[in-house]
């Protein structure tokens, strides 16, 4: 009874108190009532939610005391109490009403007391960080994604704590803030280019479910939608080179650096606008991985793959064509046709039986085999003529390097000499793999026959004698059937294991959902595009 007693007078005084100040016409004169405001939020759970509703409405009128006014009212959020909690919670947005300069802090504390379990007190955070978002954007957004970036801007911060936090701010982006881009992205083209670059910046750090989130994101905003300009798609493409890490060198042992570039080349495919300065590299980099994709991952990569085939075989005779990206592709295709090859039934027209469904032989594919096969003969006829100017460069480069007096001249010769050489291995190798594609069941190209055309042949190993071989450990090669000296990459050396890059291989439809271990090894190691 006693204590009910108490809790009265407490309330009594706070209604006091409001009322003073709600009638005083200079306010900042009754500094004291609203210091013993602030007081009480010490005092009973009645008290403490009173004064959970007052100090945010007084606030702005006691500018020298506004550090003493926002600590207290942070116990009233921690409070043991779920009633007071909630009351707090719900009025700290009021706090930038009048004083905005306080958002950014407000957005962070938000930010942080969405880890809350209790589902009303969640709801609570949720509709007060809506209400600072469509109050200022720009600075919300900003404040926001702080909780995304690096853990090496999160100082002392436990980093337990900070991955729980960072988990919850990326759940509600992704469920609260993105459906609504329409109506908080406002002007339009400003408030996109702002959270364009707010997603560019904390890119290095994310996992493979993250990245796509972010891409699929940025993918539906009027920047890089379906009217995009060459120069937005080009960004994008860009975005999503720099979490593929082409710049690295390429180790097929390194499973974390094949699922993150397989799971980017998936997003860049669709969009392919691709900067030159890497085009090629990427199309070297998916012929080479290709001969390990898995039967699940060459059904979903074929009709990409097919898609730029059609773009780089065109129809009719041109001056300058790429041989090398057709080689690229080419050996791609049939490796990945390889492993499910009734997936190129629908694609190319083909008539291939496995017995499955999915072979679609009561559909009528022809036009798609005429388009294909046409496609096909255009590409060998401009390749002979390519071995021929080819060859007769090279009688040329021979006479010129006869007649060649200086050493640089020389070199210059012998450099062209080597471009020369390489275009005739590379022509050589699309003539090899473009002829049996013209049959209705083709037999695609499922081993390692094909030398592609950067790639030194494997000198042939010696034999060791019987007396050297005796305690001698099997090598990668043995173990795994393959010869692994032909394997290096073109951009870097690397032993491979088949065991590794087919683990890199499965699964990556899923993205790297469900843990912060998944995908990528828990997380990227892209550069950011600041």
């Amino acid at each position: 009874m006693a204590k009910a007693t108490d809790d009265s007078i407490d309330i009594g005084k706070l209604y006091g108190y409001d009322h003073r100040l709600s009638e005083a016409k200079d306010k900042s004169q009754h500094k004291e009532d609203y210091e013993c405001i602030l007081a009480a939020a010490n005092g009973l759970v009645k008290a403490r939610q009173l004064a959970a509703m007052l100090i945010p409405k007084f606030f702005k009128y006691f500018p020298q005391i506004s550090e003493q006014a926002l600590d207290q009212y942070l116990y009233l959020c921690e409070d043991d109490e779920l009633g007071v909690r909630v009351q707090a919670i719900r009025g700290l947005p009021l706090f930038c009403k009048d004083t905005p300069e306080h958002l950014s802090k407000i957005v962070d504390i938000l930010a942080q007391l969405l880890v809350t379990g209790e589902i009303v007190e969640r709801d609570a955070v949720n509709k007060a960080l809506m209400s600072l978002l469509r109050q200022d954007t720009r600075t919300s957004l900003t404040a926001l994604f702080k909780h995304v970036g690096s853990t090496e801007e999160r100082g002392a911060e436990e980093p337990s704590t900070w991955e729980n936090v960072r988990e919850k701010v990326l759940g509600f982006i992704k469920e609260k803030v993105f459906p609504l881009k329409a109506e908080l992205l406002k002007p339009q083209e400003e408030m996109e280019r702002h959270i364009v670059n707010l997603v560019k910046q904390n890119l290095q750090d994310v996992t493979a479910g993250e990245f796509k989130m972010f891409v699929d994101f940025l993918k539906s905003l009027s920047l890089f939608g379906q009217n995009a300009s060459a120069e937005h798609v080009q960004e994008l493409v860009e975005i999503i080179e720099g979490q593929a890490d082409l710049d690295a060198i390429f180790d097929v042992s390194d499973v974390d650096h094949i699922e993150r570039f397989i799971s980017c080349l998936r997003m860049a495919l669709p969009l392919f606008v691709l900067p030159e300065k890497w085009t090629l590299d990427l199309l070297k980099t998916l012929a080479e991985c290709s001969l390990y994709a898995t039967p699940q991952d060459s059904r979903q990569f074929l009709p990409s793959v097919v898609q730029l085939l059609k773009k780089y075989m065109v129809r009719r005779k041109i001056e300058e064509m790429n041989f090398t990206c057709i080689e690229c592709l080419l050996y791609a295709f049939h490796h990945l046709a390889h492993k499910t090859p009734n997936a190129t039934n629908s694609l190319c027209g083909y008539k291939i039986v496995t017995g499955q469904p999915s072979d679609r032989l009561g559909e009528d594919f022809s036009e798609q085999f005429k388009d294909f096969t046409e496609r096909l003969s255009t590409i060998e006829d401009l390749t002979r003529s390519m071995i021929k100017k080819l060859t007769q460069g090279m009688d040329d480069q021979n006479k010129a390097m006869k007649a060649a007096k200086t050493e640089e001249e020389k070199d210059d010769i012998k450099t062209q000499k080597q471009s020369a050489t390489s275009g005739l291995k590379s022509c050589n190798n699309i003539l090899s793999m473009a002829q049996p594609l013209h049959s209705k069941s083709p037999s695609f190209i499922g081993d390692q026959k094909i030398n592609l055309s950067w790639k030194e042949l494997a000198k042939p190993s010696v034999l060791p004698t019987a007396a050297a071989a005796a305690g001698q450990k099997r090598t990668a090669a043995a173990v795994n059937g393959v010869n692994t000296s032909s394997m290096k990459k073109g951009r870097g050396a690397g032993g491979f294991q088949n065991q590794l890059l087919n683990k890199a291989f499965e699964g990556l439809s899923s993205g790297g959902r469900g843990g912060r271990n998944r995908g990528w090894q828990g997380r990227g190691r892209g550069r950011g595009l600041r």
